[in-house]
């Protein structure tokens, strides 16, 4: 098992560019399975969510693989037999896993996925993906812990969402595609993301409206065919690397982002005192003399998000004043909190809310990830710690962050990988 060593203090300079999304690669690859032939998609990361995707797909029959020489390029082909099942074994380490669930009763009419239970983070239960489906007319039964679909024909129909949800929104849409008639979805997630799934539905033949709304309408066709496309920059790792700009006291450029989905993040960076200016294709990020305090509260897009909620917070611990941080997604997200005290830390949880009373310096220590961006957020304060910081169970990590220590490496941060 790895783990990261840092040596903190150094600031970050440089340029660096962001990979593509996680969030977007996964529901892409698996609308792969709404379409005969072969799928190209480019600007693929390289992460071990991914790579359980494309053996999710291989399990079922498909030919999905990451391309040996160019490292960034998958294709996923559906050219035969499709078993119609995602097992346990794999949803169990990717809860994602569960977005083949609409291409697969839509397209073949049957479905079989394991449920994928809770998470680290908290529950996250798949009630509004079977609401939906169910709206379209398949026919859902939970059996010995899975979930299984079936529709001779999906009809098109109302899908009125109780809560916001990305992948439910996702896994509707992929089934509506192919159902007969117009579906209309309300009270959709509008993450970028869910948008960018909508553009390579409509490549490959859909005919979807309204996507990156709260409200979506479909109109069903026949048939899909495959498509090429590059995934678009990933919005939580470059606003992770921006953070390490300003917790470090540095000055980067993050290449390849789309400025327009991470105007929460630059905002708070901009109330905490940093400089953030468009260039080049990218953001750069100028560290203040002195970090002041802001309060986040995190909400769906196009509000502050979840997933940078955090990285935030590691940079709260350093900064002049008292932060008050809300978490409203999900109910289990501070558990870096007892590890940011190991590093010197001044935090304080009451329910869904954090006290962050900023210090003056942060000192290293033995820490362990316990979740995605944690994990990063525990890198984050290694970055401006004294001394050597150990951040164990990176194996969280390397699920959402393509080759993290490399990149802040690449900017000048004292740091590695070792094995543990």
């Amino acid at each position: 098992m790895d783990k990261i060593v840092i040596k903190g203090g150094r600031a970050l300079h440089g340029e660096v560019q962001a990979s593509g999304a996680k969030n977007a690669a996964l529901p892409i690859l698996a609308s792969a399975l709404l379409a005969d032939g072969t799928s190209t998609y480019r600007n693929v990361p390289d992460l071990a969510d991914v790579a359980t995707m494309l053996k999710v797909l291989r399990t079922m029959g498909c030919d999905a693989e990451r391309d040996a020489e160019t490292s960034d390029v998958c294709q996923v082909g559906v050219n035969g037999h499709i078993t119609p099942e995602a097992p346990y074994e794999l949803v169990k380490t990717m809860r994602a896993s569960v977005l083949v669930l609409g291409p697969l009763v839509a397209r073949f009419g049957r479905a079989r996925v394991s449920m994928p239970g809770g998470c680290a983070i908290g529950a996250r239960p798949i009630d509004q993906h079977l609401k939906g489906l169910k709206a379209l007319g398949a026919d859902i039964h939970l059996t010995e812990g899975y979930v299984e679909a079936t529709a001779k024909q999906l009809k098109g129909g109302t899908v009125n969402f109780d809560v916001i949800t990305v992948t439910g929104t996702e896994n509707v849409m992929m089934a509506a595609v192919l159902a007969k008639g117009r579906t209309v979805m309300e009270n959709c997630a509008r993450e970028p993301e869910v948008e960018e799934l909508a553009k390579v539905l409509n490549k490959m033949g859909a005919r979807i409206e309204g996507a990156g709304t709260s409200i979506i309408t479909i109109q069903g066709v026949d048939g899909l065919k495959p498509v090429e496309h590059a995934i678009l920059p990933d919005r939580i790792e470059a606003g992770t690397l921006l953070v390490a700009a300003a917790i470090s006291g540095g000055d980067v450029l993050v290449k390849r982002v789309v400025p327009e989905h991470m105007d929460a993040m630059v905002e708070k960076l901009r109330e905490a005192g940093c400089t953030l200016t468009a260039e080049g294709g990218g953001l750069r990020c100028k560290a203040p003399q002195r970090l002041e305090a802001v309060n986040i509260t995190t909400t769906e897009h196009p509000g502050f998000p979840t997933d940078m909620q955090a990285q935030l917070m590691a940079l709260m611990s350093v900064s002049q004043g008292t932060s008050v941080i809300n978490e409203n997604i999900f109910e289990n997200r501070f558990m870096h909190v007892p590890e940011l005290h190991r590093l010197g830390a001044d935090i304080t949880i009451q329910g869904h809310t954090a006290v962050v009373k900023g210090v003056k310096g942060l000192s290293g220590a033995p820490v362990m990830a316990t979740d995605l961006r944690a994990s990063a957020s525990l890198i984050l304060a290694g970055l401006r710690a004294e001394g050597r910081t150990d951040v164990s169970r990176v194996y969280h990590l390397d699920r959402g962050y393509e080759r993290l220590e490399r990149k802040l490496s690449g900017l000048g941060a004292d740091i590695r990988r070792e094995k543990a």
